[in-house]
């Protein structure tokens, strides 16, 4: 072959690897975000320990995603496909690594909808828990970024990004709704389980368990679609069974030391055991409700077997009352030498057996939900007692919030009394709004010019603890707290009804600076730094709660008031804290920080709640499961106030009613026993005997029931549901 021929060869060799690396670069290109996007889920699914078992549906999606992706960085000129790819790729995986540290810091994955929470949010509350955290996670947070960082320095040479026909990326767009239509396709595949990626795509709740089983993107997807177009109720209208569940032999509150007549000789007083309801007509609301969801609210209300008034019905009608929720309290840390208020007020009143604060979504806000609304949050955005203060209902040509009709400020506002609330704290979870929206007269730090709804006022809290520069010390003392507001309501003409949200146990242990008064006592104990100090923080709620005891007894006032207090939730950041203080073994702090309830010991969640008053000449023993839900229609009772309690989801606990602890992985306890939700197992409690066919039809009826209280709450509060029946 001559020269010219041997010239000829060469150049079609050049040309055919040339065109084999064009058409190498190209499918690296079209390859580059479905790949991304798989790396990326499965690091965060190996890493947060999830169920494997739903691979097929998240990596589906991702196909799906990463193409549409991939199709943005073909069609223009070589610098724009460079810059596009290498920003998306950097963004999406910084998504990722937020996600982690939200998620383990703040328990709650953020999507489009919470993005205002987590602007308004006071992060320097958690500076001193974030910083350890990012630094524990750099490994995982090289992982996530490395092929970022990899297409940032070598995408050039190794992608070309040379310009594609625009044609070309459509067909990449419709193999990105192919997959899609594939994914869809998963959705439907007969899984197992209560919670099923089916049911879970219609919803816009159970945020965990779409990240688990459908994946992180398509978790933010879905949350940016349900801002435009709501999820509809899909609860359907089956409300067989929910009304006729009843505890095991009809027991009530599971006994007292306070005597029995019936041996004593004594008359035996005649108790009034009406249902506890109203005289609304639920069923005319259920057929002519202005919407669909009103009328299935009523439906479902209508559908639920009230609680019965009972012997400690307006046991304290017109005292005063005080409640308490208590920043990161558990019961593990009372003790009769070290906190001789907090044994005293748990053991001397109504003392609380099987009681649990257990975590729901974001903690410490919806740990109130459950306590002042006696609803359950909902398990995603938006945050619920946040949502209740947003101003988009109309009453009497003003814009107010939600009307939570049942709460205690709202029913004792309606009796005459005074009703306060304090929080020693700057603007977080938007209480300016929710707490003076409920009808507390709202005390906090740096109100900020906001206003506040008709029901109650909002007032800059006076008397804090601030730094020379005028800063506000952190965290502020409870007894600070209680020592700068007892005297606005002390000498009350009126009866007061009070609401503290404290502060001084917050997380983390490590630089607490209410530690410094009890260090040297907490120094003797027998138990690492952190626990120690945790037990500071119980030292400085107890001496806050004998410091308004004290003030109470010297204004003649400790005989008429109720004391109530409960536990926001339980210190998650220190499962081994909890575990020094009980001698039990409850499980890993990671998966508790990451509501990883399959790995956990639900005994974490055991807690105390405190019911109390100097009045009370014995205690009474209560060994019905309970939780905070079940605090406002118990309180709601032994104040004699008119309520309904077909419309919450807790009950009185002091009522003939089974007691029930809803957990956030839908897992539930009930007299009769466990359900765990993983397992999908019913564990009968001791001495309850039950055919397998009755197990079946409790555990259905319960279920059900279950899901019903759950998701009945934005429904609620979304429809204002409260004011349709009772009006403004």
């Amino acid at each position: 072959m001559g020269y010219n021929g041997r010239r000829m060869s060469g150049s079609r060799s050049r040309s055919q690897r040339s065109e084999s690396v064009v058409m190498a670069q190209t499918m690296a290109r079209v390859l580059l975000f479905p790949v991304l996007l798989i790396y990326l889920e499965l690091v965060l699914h190996i890493y947060m320990k999830t169920a494997m078992v739903y691979a097929p549906v998240y990596l589906v999606f991702s196909l799906a995603g990463g193409f549409f992706l991939s199709a943005l960085a073909l069609p223009w000129r070589r610098l724009a496909n460079s810059l596009t790819a290498k920003i998306l790729a950097v963004l999406i995986s910084l998504i990722y690594v937020v996600e982690i540290i939200a998620k383990t810091i703040l328990q709650s994955y953020y999507g489009p909808s919470s993005l205002d929470t987590a602007a308004n949010n006071r992060l320097t509350d958690y500076a001193d828990v974030i910083l350890p955290t990012v630094l524990r996670s750099i490994p995982i947070i090289l992982i996530l970024l490395l092929p970022a960082v990899l297409l940032c320095v070598m995408g050039g040479p190794l992608l070309g990004f040379e310009r594609l026909d625009i044609r070309f990326a459509g067909v990449v767009v419709a193999v990105c709704a192919v997959f899609h239509v594939a994914g869809l396709g998963v959705l439907h595949l007969p899984w197992k389980g209560d919670l099923t990626p089916a049911g879970l795509y219609r919803m816009d709740t159970n945020v965990d368990d779409q990240v688990e089983q459908l994946g992180l993107l398509t978790m933010l997807r879905l949350d940016a679609k349900h801002m435009i177009f709501p999820v509809k109720n899909t609860m359907g209208n089956d409300f067989s069974g929910i009304g006729t569940l009843t505890p095991p032999g009809g027991t009530s509150a599971g006994g007292s030391s306070s005597g029995d007549s019936s041996q004593t000789g004594e008359p035996v007083p005649v108790v009034d055991t009406s249902p506890n309801v109203m005289d609304v007509d639920l069923a005319a609301i259920a057929e002519n409700g202005r919407n669909d969801d009103v009328k299935w609210l009523a439906s479902y209300f209508n559908s639920v077997s009230p609680t019965r008034k009972n012997e400690y019905t307006g046991m304290f009608e017109g005292y005063n009352v005080i409640e308490l929720v208590l920043e990161g309290f558990s019961g593990y840390a009372i003790d009769k030498e070290l906190t001789p208020t907090l044994y005293k007020l748990t053991h001397e009143g109504f003392v609380f057996n099987n009681y649990y604060t257990a975590l729901h979504y974001t903690s410490t806000s919806n740990g109130e939900c459950q306590t002042l609304l006696g609803l359950y949050p909902k398990n995603g955005n938006p945050i619920t007692m946040k949502d209740t203060g947003v101003l988009r209902f109309k009453e009497n040509g003003q814009s107010v919030g939600f009307n939570a009709y049942f709460t205690l400020p709202q029913q004792l506002k309606r009796a005459g009394y005074n009703v306060l609330g304090y929080h020693a704290n700057s603007e977080m979870y938007g209480r300016a709004l929710s707490h003076s929206n409920l009808g507390y007269d709202w005390h906090q730090f740096q109100v900020g010019g906001l206003e506040s709804s008709p029901r109650g006022t909002l007032s800059e809290f006076e008397g804090l603890e601030l730094s020379e520069s005028g800063k506000l010390l952190w965290p502020q003392r409870d007894t600070h707290m209680i020592s700068a507001s007892v005297d606005d309501y002390i000498n009350s003409d009126t009866p007061f009804h009070v609401y503290y949200l404290t502060i001084s146990g917050h997380m983390p242990y490590s630089n607490n600076r209410v530690v410094a008064p009890y260090r040297d006592t907490v120094r003797a104990l027998p138990y690492s730094e952190t626990t120690q100090n945790y037990v500071a923080t119980a030292m400085e709620v107890d001496r806050a709660l004998e410091l308004l005891l004290q003030k109470l007894e010297a204004a003649g006032k400790l005989d008429k008031t109720l004391i109530v207090a409960t536990g926001d939730h339980i210190p998650y950041f220190n499962v081994d804290t909890l575990e020094e203080l009980s001698g039990q073994t409850f499980g890993s702090s990671k998966d508790m920080e990451s509501l990883n309830e399959a790995n956990i010991d639900f005994d974490v969640y055991k807690n105390s709640l405190i019911l109390w008053s100097a009045s009370m000449e014995k205690p009474v023993f209560v060994d019905k499961p309970c939780c905070q839900v079940d605090i406002l229609p118990t309180v709601s009772n032994l104040l004699g106030l008119e309520y309904d309690s077909r419309m919450l989801a807790g009950s009185d606990i002091l009522s003939d009613s089974e007691g029930l602890v809803v957990f956030t992985s839908r897992c539930w306890m009930t007299d009769r026993g466990f359900y765990n939700r993983f397992t999908g197992e019913f564990a009968p409690a001791e001495g309850v005997t039950m055919t397998a066919e009755e197990q079946d039809s409790y555990v259905a009826a319960m279920k059900k029931l279950v899901g019903y209280k759950l998701d009945s709450t934005p429904l609620i509060v979304e429809n204002n549901f409260y004011n349709a029946v009772f009006g403004g």
